[in-house]
């Protein structure tokens, strides 16, 4: 378990923290939850065949026609999603 806590924090850090300015400690607590969001449920892990923590393992993903951009940390971070 320990070892998870590191490897977030230190993705975290590197994805997030050390890319912006941080004014206080509100600020400091939105962009670590609105990161650890996207952290469990938009961004791909190796470990995992490049899916999210929080996909669906019944669902098998596919090449979708249009794709639609979502900026997240203001456009530090953007995300992927498939459109109908």
């Amino acid at each position: 378990m320990n070892a998870h806590a590191e490897r977030f924090i230190r993705t975290a850090r590197s994805e997030c923290t050390d890319r912006l300015l941080i004014y206080n400690e509100q600020h400091l607590r939105h962009l670590l939850a609105e990161y650890a969001r996207h952290y469990n449920s938009a961004r791909p892990h190796r470990a995992l065949q490049l899916r999210a923590p929080a996909d669906n393992p019944d669902v098998i993903p596919f090449p979708a026609p249009h794709i639609q951009r979502h900026d997240v940390l203001d456009g530090l971070i953007h995300e992927y999603h498939n459109t109908a």
